[in-house]
């Protein structure tokens, strides 16, 4: 994040503040607030004391859930010592849980005034993200030991509750506290903020700090403990790894309040803390020898939402998987289609490449037969909703221009389809990567088919239309005078001609010709795509060009980690490396958590890497890249007699060992050097 932010996390359960721990309604990026639900809860809680704001000595943080901040009040003079200190303990879980421990350094009594002003905007996370907040009207009532913030339109409810340890002056915007406090006493006040939800009713109890902390540190470390155990020589490596395992654990979130061991990826802090499909599925890929469990999950929550029906407000087709679900005001109230959203044309066929990648990994045949008829509905709707006009191709046009997304691909924003001159594209859109997903999808559906489904008839017939389709877009995507594939197909059918990172994907998919694939190895690494710090989303020269632009320059380690697979699938393992160890010479300057995006200045003009302004951080697909990137390096396949491996690792890693790596019937060491 671009800011000294502190974010306090469980999940879709989050508090983000300034460094002492203070929520400010002003703050944007990120915004600062206490969030469930695509809501924020609380948008205000100041502390003070006789009056005045505390000064920070230092802060820290060592669980994703859990910070402490160490305050004292103002001195007089600047060498002043001050009479007092405060202890700010913050934990989040299912509920936000903070204690002041308030310390008296004197040998005499000492009467002190303390306050928390808070404020509850309950407004939409979209609301926020647009800087277009309106004043809700919200009723309090306070009690002598609570405080609960109401808002409702129609059926939409959402109730804030704070429980306080002691009797305190309750206000409806402020908890003031008049501790008499003994010659080096020590006092401790304790908060209990809960976020509920659709009248939901709960006793406002202050929970126990201690047995709260100690119960997600054992929960967090049971879910680590599965994953591989990994040791290197590469500083950055292992660095990147221990955060890249911790922010997935502060990122998964309930597919169900009822089973909540069952856990699958949020996208990203601060925007996007919910489910969203594509996201959420290459996440799951990318962890799936380290953490299968995600796809598991992922797998089956996309598949109870599969679309049904055709809804144009929603972009819905029968058998399309989601985009996004959200559950603030907007999209309960109907003023926004994320309930849940499904303008996304490759979801569905990555639904089926990690279904069959899942089950390769882990041997679950069972859950590959309770999801076939959802796997059949993708493989209808790829050839009945998603080719829009015969072609063969899958295209995206939104049925809801008002509301809808105008680009359906992984580069979402409104202009990341550009021609080389900058000009933007005009719909139905069919890009490389998309159609590279179809091929694979088709193909790991054909196995299943035969191998799962008992079905060979189907299977040789979707064989049959992957090599047809394969055939067709060399024809039609690839560009010569580039030697590259095009970006896309526009509506009258003509190539985007401009250089991008999407061309990468084509690799990891299977869908390029092995000798044009050495040419877009050659271009993906050449200086125009290649900054120094991984392959840039658009090359530096074409029309449409910003090194700060969300897709249209700048780099993303998910982008860079598949492209990464793909380069080591058609052999080019020294090309792999250089991205692997690009990405992870970033990592130090972001504290080894590789963030959403980030500029794609060239390495040689700015030395480091430079944040994003808005990245989100942490992000799913960006902290599951560096897992990944083990996978390709190492060389990781599952196969009828366990996990093999073929390691090519760049000379930076220099020795690896990772046990415990899952595999499809047993767990597997893997040492190379």
């Amino acid at each position: 994040m671009a800011d000294r932010s502190v974010s306090v996390l469980s999940g879709d359960t989050f508090v983000v503040s300034d460094q002492a721990g203070d929520v400010h309604t002003s703050s944007r990026h990120p915004p600062h607030g206490f969030f469930a639900r695509d809501t924020r809860f609380v948008s205000m809680w100041q502390l003070s004391v006789a009056g005045r704001r505390c000064d920070l000595l230092s802060t820290a943080q060592v669980d994703h859930f859990a910070a402490q901040f160490f305050l004292v009040p103002p001195t007089a003079t600047f060498h002043g010592a001050p009479r007092l200190s405060i202890v700010r303990q913050r934990i989040v879980g299912e509920r936000w849980i903070e204690e002041l421990v308030i310390s008296n350094h004197l040998q005499e009594p000492a009467e002190v005034h303390v306050a928390l002003d808070v404020e509850a905007d309950f407004a939409d996370v979209f609301d926020i993200k647009e800087d277009r907040v309106e004043r809700r009207q919200v009723v309090a009532r306070a009690g002598e030991r609570e405080l609960r913030l109401r808002y409702r339109n129609g059926a939409f409810v959402r109730e804030t509750q704070i429980a306080v340890s002691e009797p305190a002056q309750i206000e409806e915007n402020a908890i003031r506290f008049v501790l008499l406090l003994a010659p080096r006493e020590q006092r401790t006040l304790r908060f209990t903020v809960s976020a509920l939800v659709d009248g939901e009713r709960r006793p406002a109890r202050v929970a126990a700090f201690e047995p709260e902390r100690a119960r997600l540190r054992a929960e967090k470390q049971r879910w680590l403990g599965d994953a591989p155990r990994l040791e290197t020589d590469c500083d950055a490596l292992h660095h990147a790894y221990e955060r890249s395992l911790d922010d997935l654990a502060a990122l998964r979130f309930p597919a169900d309040p009822e089973r909540r061991t069952e856990c699958l990826p949020a996208a990203g802090l601060p925007w996007f803390m919910t489910l969203f499909g594509r996201d959420s599925l290459i996440t799951s890929y990318q962890a799936l020898p380290f953490l299968p469990t995600l796809a598991h999950t992922t797998l089956r929550t996309l598949a109870a939402r599969q679309g049904t029906q055709v809804d144009d407000f929603r972009d819905e087709e029968p058998g399309k998987m989601l985009h996004e679900i959200r559950f603030g005001e907007l999209a309960s109230t109907g003023q926004v289609p994320h309930s849940p959203y499904y303008g996304a044309a490759d979801t569905t066929p990555l639904f089926l490449v990690v279904l069959d990648e899942y089950e390769r990994w882990t041997g679950d045949a069972a859950l590959v037969r309770e999801l076939e008829p959802h796997a059949r509905a993708a493989l209808r709707w790829i050839d009945q909703y998603g080719d829009l006009d015969g072609d063969g191709y899958v295209e995206y046009q939104t049925r809801n221009p008002e509301t809808g997304l105008a680009n359906q691909c992984w580069k979402d924003s409104w202009n990341s389809i550009l021609f080389a001159d900058g000009r933007v594209a005009q719909g139905p859109i069919a890009t490389c990567e998309i159609q590279g997903y179809v091929y694979d999808a088709k193909c790991r559906a054909a196995r299943l088919a035969r191998e799962l489904w008992d079905d060979e008839t189907f299977a040789d017939r979707l064989q049959a239309e992957a090599e047809r389709l394969r055939i067709r877009f060399h024809e039609d995507f690839w560009l010569p005078d580039r030697g590259c594939y095009a970006l896309a197909l526009d509506g009258d059918k003509q190539p985007v001609d401009s250089l991008t990172s999407n061309v990468g994907h084509l690799l990891w998919s299977g869908i390029a010709e092995r000798d044009e694939a050495a040419q877009v190895a050659r271009t993906l690494m050449a200086q125009p795509l290649f900054s120094g710090w991984g392959v840039r989303t658009m090359a530096e020269g074409e029309g449409g060009f910003n090194p700060v632009e969300y897709h249209n320059g700048t780099v993303w380690p998910h982008d860079n980690s598949l492209i990464a697979a793909g380069l080591r699938r058609y052999g080019h393992a020294e090309e792999a490396g250089r991205i692997a160890t690009a990405l992870l010479d970033a990592a130090p300057y972001f504290a080894y958590r590789l963030p959403e995006v980030f500029a794609g200045f060239s390495r040689a003009l700015t030395h480091a890497p430079v944040l994003y302004p808005t990245a989100c951080s942490p992000q799913a697909w960006a902290a599951a890249a560096p897992l990944l990137l083990l996978t390709a390096t190492l060389g990781l396949e599952p196969g009828p007699d366990g996990v093999r491996a073929d390691p090519a690792l760049p000379p930076q890693f220099g020795h690896v060992a990772l046990d415990g790596v899952h595999g499809p019937r047993t767990r597997a060491d893997v040492v190379a050097s």
